[in-house]
C-alpha cells in the first residue's frame, strides 16, 4: 500500500520554493520585534549636593562660574606653566590612559561587529578517507572490505543571530559607555597629573626656603657663638655659655641634611612626573626660589557643578551606565534566540565515475540555509542568577556613583579649610616672626651690655628659628591647600581639548606591529562634561 505524500513538494524546485516562500514571510515576522530591548534603561540616582561651599559670607571665596582649564595658572609662576605643559607632554602614566582609550575603541568595534553576521567562514578541504572492512557499509559492496576515496570541499558558511531581544544592541550600548568612562578616566589622570607636578613644586620650594631660613639662623647663631667665645675669653662668661652656644649651631646645622634630603626627593618626583629620569631640572628650575603665592580670592562654583565638572564621577556614572545595559544582555538569554544559517559548499569525490575535478559542476554543491533557534530551558536557574549577578552589581556601582558625588564634595570642603585655616596661621606666625627677630636683636643688645644671661638670648634664637619655619611651612601649607582645592573641583583636564590624547610617536610604534586601520587616525576627544549618558545605543562618531 502506498501512502500519498499530501502536500508535500517532489520536486527540488518545489522545495526550493516552498522553503524561499516560508523564509520571505518568517523574515519580516522576526524584523518586526527587532527594536524590543530586554533590560532596563538607565535613570540616574539622585544624589544629595549642599547649596554652597566653604563658610557664607567669606570674602576669599567666590561662588561664580568658572572654568578651571589652567587654574595653576593663579600662582603667577611661569616655571610650573612650564613643568605642567611639560608633563602633559612627556608623563607615562597620562600616555597609559591614552592607549586604554585606544583599547576601549576597539572593544566598541567589537561589539558593533555583533550587528552583521557573527560567523563568516571559508571552508576547504582534500581528504584522503579509507573505511573499515568490518564497518557496516563494507556490508553493501560486493567481496566486502574497505572503501577507499579521496574527497574535496570548498564553499563559505554564516550564521547570524538577528538581534531579536536586543541583546546584541544592549552590548553596544555597554561598550559605548565603557569608551566614555575610560575617557572620563584620561581626564581624571590628568586632574591628578595636574595637581601632582604643581604640589610636587610647592614641596620643592618649600624645602628650598626652609634650607634658606635655617642657613640665616646659622649665621646668626655663628655670630652669637663668636661673642660668646669673645667675652669668654676675656674672662666675663664662663665655658657653659659657650658649650650652650655651640650645642645650639650644631643642632640648627644637623637640620640642614634632612631638608636637603626633602628636596632631592621632590626633585626626583618631579622628575618622573615629567617622565624623565631624575635629575636636578636646572633647565626648568632656572627663577630664584619662592613659594608659589596664592591669590587672596578663589573662585569656587557650586556644589551642582562638581557633577559635570569631576571626570571621576563622570566616570563612576557611565560605569553604572554600561552595568545597566549588561542586565539586558543576561536577561536575553532566557529568550530564544533566532538566527539564519547558510552554508554552501562544492564537494566532490573519485568514487566509481566521479572525479574530484567535478567538484567545479554546478550539481556538486551542496546547500543548507534557513532559519534556526536555540532556546536554553534547561538552565533557567543558572541564567536567571546571572542576571541577578548583573544587576547586583549595576546596584554596587550606583552606589560608589552617589557615595562618589558625597566625597568629591567633601573632599573641596576640606582643601577649602585647610586652605582658609592656613591663612590665618600664616597672618599669625608672620606677626610672630616679626616679633621673634625684634627679641633676638633686644636679647643679644642686653647680653653685650650684661643685663640679661645667655639663656635668654638661646631662647630667643631658637623661637625665631621654630616661627620661620612654621611660617614657611604654613606658606607652602597654603599652595598646596589650594592645589588641593583645584584638584577637587575637577579642573585642570580641559587643556586636552583639541589635541590627540596619544602622542604620534606612540601610534606609529603600535602602527608597526598591528594593523590598526582608521582607529589610529588623529582624533580629538571634546566630550561636554555636562553630556548626558545615553540610554540608546550609540554608534562610534569618531
Amino acid at each position: 500500500m502506498t501512502i500519498p505524500e499530501v502536500g508535500c513538494p517532489s520536486t527540488d524546485h518545489e522545495i526550493g520554493s516552498s522553503f524561499r516562500s516560508g523564509l520571505i514571510l518568517l523574515v519580516p515576522v522576526l524584523l518586526a520585534f527587532a527594536g524590543c530591548m530586554v533590560g532596563p534603561n538607565y535613570q540616574r540616582p539622585k544624589v544629595s549636593v549642599s547649596p554652597s561651599f566653604g563658610e557664607t559670607g567669606d570674602p576669599r571665596l567666590s561662588a561664580e562660574s568658572t572654568n578651571y582649564r589652567d587654574w595653576w595658572k593663579a600662582f603667577n609662576d611661569p616655571v610650573l606653566d612650564r613643568l605642567i605643559a611639560r608633563a602633559y607632554r612627556d608623563n607615562l602614566t597620562l600616555q597609559q590612559a591614552g592607549v586604554r582609550v585606544l583599547q576601549a575603541r576597539a572593544q566598541l568595534g567589537i561589539a558593533v561587529g555583533e550587528i552583521f553576521p557573527q560567523s563568516q567562514q571559508a571552508v576547504g578541504s582534500v581528504q584522503y578517507n579509507r573505511t573499515s572492512d568490518r564497518a557496516s557499509s563494507a556490508a553493501f559492496f560486493k567481496g566486502g572490505g574497505g572503501i577507499e576515496y579521496w574527497q574535496s570541499t570548498i564553499g563559505g558558511q554564516a550564521s547570524w543571530e538577528l538581534d531579536f531581544w536586543g541583546r546584541i544592541r544592549r552590548g553596544i550600548q555597554s561598550a559605548d559607555a565603557s569608551l566614555l568612562a575610560t575617557l572620563a578616566d584620561y581626564d581624571n589622570t590628568l586632574v591628578t597629573l595636574t595637581a601632582d607636578v604643581a604640589n610636587t613644586y610647592i614641596a620643592l620650594r618649600t624645602a628650598e626656603e626652609r634650607i634658606r631660613i635655617a642657613q640665616e639662623n646659622i649665621d646668626i647663631q655663628q655670630q652669637t657663638l663668636q661673642i660668646v667665645e669673645a667675652r669668654f675669653k676675656y674672662g666675663t662668661v664662663t665655658q657653659l655659655d659657650v658649650e650652650q652656644a655651640r650645642t645650639v649651631l650644631l643642632n640648627t646645622q644637623a637640620t640642614l641634611p634632612t631638608l636637603e634630603t626633602q628636596r632631592r626627593q621632590a626633585r626626583d618626583a618631579l622628575s618622573v612626573l615629567l617622565g624623565m629620569p631624575p635629575n636636578d631640572l636646572g633647565d626648568l628650575l632656572d627663577r630664584p626660589s619662592a613659594i608659589p603665592v596664592s591669590p587672596p580670592q578663589i573662585i569656587v562654583g557650586i556644589p551642582a557643578d562638581l557633577l559635570r565638572r569631576r571626570p571621576d564621577i563622570r566616570s563612576a556614572e557611565l560605569q553604572a551606565v554600561a552595568q545597566s545595559a549588561q542586565i539586558g544582555v543576561a536577561k536575553a538569554d532566557l529568550l530564544p534566540a533566532f538566527s539564519l544559517i547558510g552554508n554552501l559548499v562544492l564537494l566532490s569525490t573519485d568514487l566509481g565515475t566521479f572525479r574530484l575535478s567535478d567538484m567545479f559542476r554546478w550539481g556538486s554543491r551542496q546547500v543548507q540555509i534557513g532559519p534556526s533557534v536555540q532556546w536554553n530551558i534547561l538552565n533557567y536557574g543558572q541564567i536567571t542568577n546571572n542576571v541577578r549577578v548583573q544587576d547586583a552589581n549595576f546596584q554596587q556601582l550606583l552606589l560608589a556613583y552617589q557615595r562618589s558625588v558625597l566625597s568629591a564634595q567633601q573632599d573641596v570642603e576640606d582643601n577649602l579649610a585647610a586652605f582658609l585655616r592656613s591663612q590665618d596661621r600664616a597672618d599669625l606666625l608672620a606677626k610672630s616672626v616679626t616679633s621673634s627677630r625684634a627679641a633676638v636683636d633686644l636679647a643679644v643688645l642686653q647680653y653685650r651690655e650684661g643685663v640679661t644671661d645667655f639663656t635668654t638670648v638661646l631662647t630667643t634664637q631658637q623661637t625665631l628659628l621654630s616661627q620661620q619655619d612654621n611660617l614657611a611651612s604654613t606658606l607652602g601649607n597654603i599652595s598646596t591647600s589650594l592645589v588641593g582645592v583645584y584638584r577637587a573641583l575637577g579642573g585642570g583636564w580641559e587643556i586636552r581639548e583639541g589635541d590627540d590624547i596619544v602622542p604620534p610617536e606612540i601610534k606609529a610604534e603600535m602602527q608597526q606591529r598591528t594593523n590598526w586601520g582608521s582607529l589610529l587616525a588623529p582624533t580629538t576627544y571634546n566630550l561636554p562634561a555636562s553630556r548626558e549618558p545615553q540610554s540608546r545605543p550609540r554608534l562610534p562618531d569618531w
